[in-house]
């Protein structure tokens, strides 16, 4: 009888209902443990364990409530004419003596409608028309906050200077927001950069926050990110804040690692979208800026010292995470620059000469975990690049980044050999040697990767980033061969091999995955298909007939893929429409 009591105690522990959020939408069984549940603990997901009790309202629950008043208040702004049922427009003038009226937080409730004393609009004598008022230090209050789409009839004073529209940044809480969903997918733009620095810095004061360039370059990759959710509504907006802000930093000179980051998510935001022109100028830009400044050189200096007033002493740790973003934000540019020129057909822009002045020296980049413990890079870095093309893949650059710029380093430089041969013209003797060796590079830096059935074990972003670099590597080969598959048949199967190769990757890939894949799979994923297409196309036409089926459905495979990778980036859409029409016509 006492077990039996215990049991039934043991099975009404939880009532329905009460399980958190994640537990519910998995079906899984939860132990109702705050502030994290078990499941939620061991998955790694303890920050995103969430309990909707009635009690309070959820995280999702405020972002979706104030997403939906930005919506009201944007459609305000485009059409004078409309009022919103939960905002009520009035003539401030009108209030002057109800200034007494202590203003609610925007951000305490959607449910509580906006009365005259209560609306979101500061009155003709609020501090947020100064410019000393508490907005303008960080403070998300809605008597001293601005709202997120602030136009500028909030400062009808004419005899103050307007402040230019970079400058109206996001309240704190939801800028932590934005910060949150952006996170996880941090890697997927190249971005590595020291999170918890970043959303510490948004408490500071303005001169030591973060560039709006780099913020609100962030920000429109966070709506970005959250299409087809209300909050990509805004992505025009953060554009073109991020480009002003952009504009203003490279007049200023001012916080160029910033700056840099910046031009990379803006570069990738556009090709991501298939606007390709944008895309590439942003590239080169970014890449023009990064040597200009000398993020190529083994230097230790930063120009940019957002972290520490210049009155403070400089902390070893602090000194490292800097060092770390700007050599990191190196390698972000570069593995934009050799990929993309790439795929683009374009002539890189960062120089790796012969001579110190215009070779890459700069150390291979770490994690930041490292950079923030202090690790500093071993070994001599001189001709970091150059050495590794030649051979000397075992070198001290084992880290995640490392590995993704030697892949990015792997690719330019197998499509910028094969390019030196001129089908008009004779092939030189010494130009297979030199394929065939870099092949071999390409080949030991294959073996240093985890095998392809490792990457199941490993966190979705890690995951994410090694199917790009495997990726980026058989696209390596298929580059290096592919202009010679035509009349060469070791080259033929040379281009088959690697695109199958691309293909067993995919297989790797689960559903989940996709959201944080990198875009740059696109047109690895193009040049692959194109070689299984051809492959088919030859085979059916020889005689007698041979069986394509296996390699159709490996072509199926790697179509599905780029279908689905383009309901999130637009660039994949045309090249998967042509590649599956060709394929239906043969």
């Amino acid at each position: 009888m006492a077990n039996k009591t215990l049991l039934a105690e043991g099975a009404t522990t939880l009532q329905r209902g009460k399980a958190c959020l994640r537990c519910r939408k998995r079906k899984m069984r939860c132990d109702g443990a705050k502030p994290a549940c078990q499941q939620c603990t061991r998955a790694k997901k303890s920050e995103t364990c969430e309990y909707d009790d009635g009690k309070g309202k959820t995280r999702t629950q405020l972002l979706r409530e104030t997403i939906v008043r930005l919506e009201q208040r944007v459609r305000e702004l485009e059409d004078p004419d409309y009022i919103s049922p939960a905002v009520t427009l009035f003539d401030p003038r009108s209030l002057r003596g109800f200034s007494e009226s202590p203003p609610s937080s925007s951000y305490d409730s959607a449910d509580a409608s906006f009365s005259a004393g209560h609306s979101p609009f500061p009155s003709a004598e609020s501090p947020a028309h100064s410019p000393e008022g508490s907005w303008g230090q960080g403070h998300s209050g809605a008597s001293a906050s601005p709202p997120l789409f602030a136009p500028d009839i909030f400062f009808q004073e004419p005899q103050m200077q307007q402040p230019q529209p970079h400058q109206f940044q996001p309240p704190v809480d939801l800028a932590t927001m934005l910060l949150e969903i952006f996170a996880p997918h941090r890697q997927q733009c190249g971005l590595d950069i020291h999170m918890g620095q970043l959303r510490e810095s948004l408490g500071r004061p303005r001169a030591e926050q973060r560039h709006p360039a780099l913020m609100n370059a962030i920000f429109l990759w966070a709506c970005f990110i959250s299409r087809p959710e209300p909050l990509s509504q805004h992505e025009e907006h953060y554009l073109t804040q991020a480009l002003d802000a952009l504009r203003d930093a490279l007049r200023e000179g001012d916080k160029m690692v910033d700056a840099v980051q910046a031009s990379c998510l803006l570069s990738s935001y556009f090709l991501a979208n298939g606007r390709i022109l944008e895309g590439s100028y942003h590239a080169s830009a970014a890449a023009a800026l990064a040597v200009q400044c000398g993020f190529h050189e083994d230097v230790v200096s930063d120009a940019s010292s957002w972290l520490v007033d210049a009155s403070d002493e400089l902390k070893p740790s602090k000194m490292d995470i800097q060092q770390g973003e700007r050599i990191l934000a190196f390698w972000q540019v570069y593995n934009l620059d050799r990929c993309w020129s790439v795929a683009l057909r374009k002539p890189t822009i960062i120089p790796d000469g012969a001579q110190a002045w215009n070779s890459i020296n700069c150390p291979w980049p770490m994690d930041i975990a490292e950079y923030q413990a202090g690790v500093m890079s071993s070994g001599v870095n001189f001709h970091t690049i150059k050495s590794f093309l030649e051979g000397d893949v075992v070198d001290n650059g084992y880290s995640t980044p490392a590995l993704r710029a030697k892949a990015s380093a792997l690719l330019e430089r197998a499509d910028s050999l094969s390019a030196t041969w001129d089908p008009r013209n004779k092939l030189s003797d010494s130009l297979p040697q030199e394929i065939h060796a870099f092949e071999l590079t390409i080949n030991s830096f294959a073996s240093t990767l985890p095998p392809l059935h490792q990457l199941t074990s490993m966190g979705p972003e890690n995951r994410a980033v090694f199917i790009a670099i495997h990726t980026i590597t058989q696209a390596a080969i298929l580059h290096l061969y592919q202009r010679f598959a035509p009349d060469d048949p070791v080259s033929y199967d040379k281009c088959s091999r690697a695109a199958r190769a691309c293909g067993a990757v995919i297989t790797q890939i689960t559903d989940p995955d996709f959201v944080f894949l990198d875009p740059i799979l696109g047109p690895c994923w193009t040049t692959a298909a194109e070689t299984l297409l051809r492959e088919v196309s030859s085979l059916s036409s020889a005689w007698p007939p041979i069986n394509t089926t296996d390699i159709r459905n490996e072509l199926g495979t790697i179509l599905y893929a780029m279908t689905k990778l383009a309901s999130r980036f637009p660039l994949l859409g045309i090249s998967a429409a042509k590649l599956q029409k060709q394929l239906a016509e043969l």
